[in-house]
């Protein structure tokens, strides 16, 4: 098994999965800024030219952050970070998609429209960067609130998945140098508590 990962948002949510689980697999890291994913033997494990990428020892590749993540979830059920019983799943993949959808997605679109890598590769739009800043008050007002009763991990106050993927979306911010307002108390709980953890500190070197 192999898995061939960057400094970047969605390799980083399969790095601190593994951390989280204190699971530790050969890895080979490939420089997404200097085109090191877009040649055609890279190709030939991810037609997409994106990481993560996961090659199992037969050859069989696995893309796509999520899908990875549940692949070591089978093989690693302890620490469970995807949920055991029926309900508990569900939750969590209710919580992470939310995170996914309104927090991370409008983080990572925000960073390809203002970031220079990405103006050869989309069609840069400052005004629609504009409004994803505003989206992202909003989202984050509403994640406020849904955390205002106290837990500090966004799905029954029990760190998993869900709460990688805003590490993902804190992991952006801290590339483009954005902060959550102070005035977002119970984010801002939230975002002590994950930054804190032994992952986060040892992706940062903290």
């Amino acid at each position: 098994m192999k898995l061939y990962t960057d400094r970047a948002p969605n390799p980083f949510r399969v790095t601190i999965f593994l951390h989280e689980k204190g699971v530790e697999i050969p890895t080979e890291r490939l420089d997404i800024m200097a085109g090191e994913t877009r040649n055609t033997e890279f190709g030939l494990l991810n037609s997409l030219h994106e990481l993560p990428v996961l090659q199992l020892d037969d050859g069989t590749c696995l893309t796509e952050s999520l899908a990875i993540c549940r692949y070591l979830e089978a093989l690693h059920p302890k620490p469970s970070l995807m949920g055991q019983a029926p309900l508990e799943v569900a939750q969590i993949e209710m919580w992470n998609r939310r995170m996914e959808l309104h927090i991370f997605e409008p983080t990572g679109d925000f960073g390809r429209h203002v970031i220079p890598y990405f103006a050869d590769k989309i069609e840069q739009m400052p005004d629609y960067a504009d409004s994803l800043t505003r989206r992202l008050d909003r989202k984050w007002t509403w994640l406020n609130d849904e955390l205002s009763d106290g837990r500090s991990y966004v799905c029954n106050d029990q760190f998993s998945v869900a709460d990688i993927s805003g590490m993902a979306a804190l992991f952006v911010q801290s590339f483009l140098d954005l902060s959550i307002p102070d005035s977002l108390t119970h984010v801002k709980r939230w975002e002590a508590a994950v930054t804190s953890r032994a992952s986060w500190r040892a992706f940062f070197g903290v």
